[in-house]
């Protein structure tokens, strides 16, 4: 694999789309609701092995990490020194999914549409109401997922999810910025809220 090829991959978390929006999600065990609150030193889990180079490689973990320290200790939560247990470990995962979005123009407010026909002097030039052509997109989706793991229990006990589509052209400032945005917006829902009774 060429070097260009190489990295272009691994700008794939780096490359979130800065004209589309990140779309997160977060989910977490309400059983340790509890122990999560008290959490305050936590380490990082190795990164995975045998996986997707151009994923899991060290340039996207320094990123990650990168944003996910900063966000965290603005927070409070310190980062265990080597061979101290940590309340809690982070890791993360990375996918690229390759996409086909179709749609149709000329449909616009529930109506067809076409610029070159005027409905009540006939057609301008070619085509006419009614006309509906289906445009065909394909693009990469990339995901990043956080888990964060009590380290007591050994058990994922919260996890983010965030998702955007990956730009063909993104330099290396603009896609931190970008993972920031994407780790910033999944910790905000960290730690979970107690469900009232």
């Amino acid at each position: 694999m060429s070097f260009p090829s190489r990295l272009a991959g691994a700008l794939w978390v780096l490359g979130l789309a800065s004209c589309t929006s990140i779309s997160t999600n977060t989910n977490y065990d309400p059983n340790f609701v509890q122990e999560v609150a008290v959490y305050r030193t936590y380490s990082w889990l190795p990164m995975r092995e045998g996986a997707d180079p151009n994923v899991y490689n060290p340039i996207i973990q320094a990123r990650v990490h990168q944003a996910v320290d900063r966000e965290l200790r603005s927070r409070g939560y310190k980062l265990a020194e080597p061979g101290q247990k940590a309340d809690f470990e982070i890791g993360w995962h990375g996918a690229i999914n390759h996409k086909v979005d179709v749609d149709y123009v000329n449909h616009y407010y529930g109506y067809a549409w076409d610029p070159w026909y005027d409905p009540f002097y006939g057609p301008v030039a070619y085509g006419g109401a009614g006309v509906s052509t289906p445009v065909v997109r394909e693009y990469r989706e990339g995901t990043l997922i956080l888990d964060i793991v009590d380290t007591g229990s050994n058990k994922l006990v919260w996890r983010g999810t965030a998702q955007a589509e990956l730009s063909e052209n993104s330099d290396a400032k603009k896609s931190q910025e970008l993972i920031s945005q994407a780790v910033d917006k999944m910790l905000k829902k960290f730690p979970p809220e107690p469900v009232k009774q």
